[in-house]
C-alpha cells in the first residue's frame, strides 16, 4: 500500500498582520512568507485586473514543494484613481481629505497556488471582491489627527476600517473583510479547492454584493 499523502502546509504570500488575524477565524495558522515582486501597475491595467495579477504573482513567488500558498492585494477605488499605501504623511492626510464625504470601492483579490512534491506549479484559482465603503465628512482637525496615530502608513486607502479608520465610515456595501484584506469565504472555497482542511466556516457577509471594477 501507498503511504498516505500528508496534507499540505499552508503559506501566507503577505506580511499583512490582519490578513493572518483573519485567516486566524478560520482555524488557519500559515507560515507567513511574504514575497518580493515587482508591485508596478502595468499602463492601461485595470484595477481589478492589476489586484488579481498581483495576488496570483505573489502566491507564486512564495511557494514551496508541498505546499499551497495564498496570496492577496487590496486597493481602494476612486472614481479613476487607484489609491495605495500612502507614500507619507502627507500623502496619507491627502487621501483621506479626497475620501471624505464620498464612497469608493475597495477592492481584494485573492490567488491560491499550489506545488507538488516534484516541484510543479498549479494554475493560480482566484476570486476578486469588492465592497462600497462610504465615508462621512471628515475635518481636517479629525485627518491630522488619525494621520498621527501612525495607522494609516501601510493601509491601501490610508486607514483601517478595524482600527480607528472605522469611526470615518458611514456604512458599507459588502463585505468588511474585503476591506480589512481578504474574502473569508472565497478564501475557504479557494483552500479547500487546493486540499486545505479549513476547520472553521467564516462569519456572514454584510450588507450587499458590490460589482468589482475591471
Amino acid at each position: 500500500m501507498a503511504d498516505p499523502v500528508p496534507p499540505p502546509t499552508l503559506v501566507l504570500a503577505s506580511g499583512s498582520p490582519r490578513r493572518l488575524e483573519l485567516l486566524a477565524t478560520l482555524g488557519l495558522h500559515p507560515v507567513v512568507r511574504p514575497p518580493n515582486v515587482d508591485e508596478a501597475r502595468h499602463p492601461d491595467e485595470g484595477p481589478g485586473r492589476y489586484v488579481t495579477r498581483l495576488a496570483a504573482l505573489k502566491a507564486g513567488a512564495s511557494v514551496g514543494p508541498g505546499e499551497v500558498a495564498l496570496g492577496a492585494d487590496t486597493v481602494v477605488v476612486l472614481g479613476h484613481r487607484v489609491l495605495g499605501k500612502p507614500g507619507g504623511p502627507a500623502d496619507a492626510a491627502a487621501t483621506l481629505a479626497l475620501l471624505s464625504d464620498g464612497t469608493h470601492q475597495v477592492l481584494t483579490a485573492q490567488a491560491v497556488i499550489s506545488r507538488a512534491g516534484d516541484g510543479d506549479l498549479s494554475e493560480p484559482r482566484g476570486a476578486l471582491s469588492a465592497t462600497k465603503v462610504t465615508f462621512r465628512p471628515l475635518s481636517r482637525a479629525e485627518i491630522d489627527s488619525y494621520v498621527a496615530t501612525g495607522e494609516p502608513m501601510d493601509k491601501a486607502g490610508a486607514y483601517a476600517i478595524q482600527g480607528g479608520g472605522g469611526a470615518f465610515v458611514d456604512h458599507i456595501e459588502g463585505r468588511r473583510d474585503t476591506v480589512i484584506g481578504l474574502d473569508l469565504a472565497s478564501t475557504r472555497r479557494l483552500l479547500r479547492m487546493a486540499g486545505v482542511t479549513v476547520p472553521c466556516h467564516p462569519e456572514s457577509p454584510e450588507g450587499l454584493a458590490a460589482t468589482p471594477a475591471e
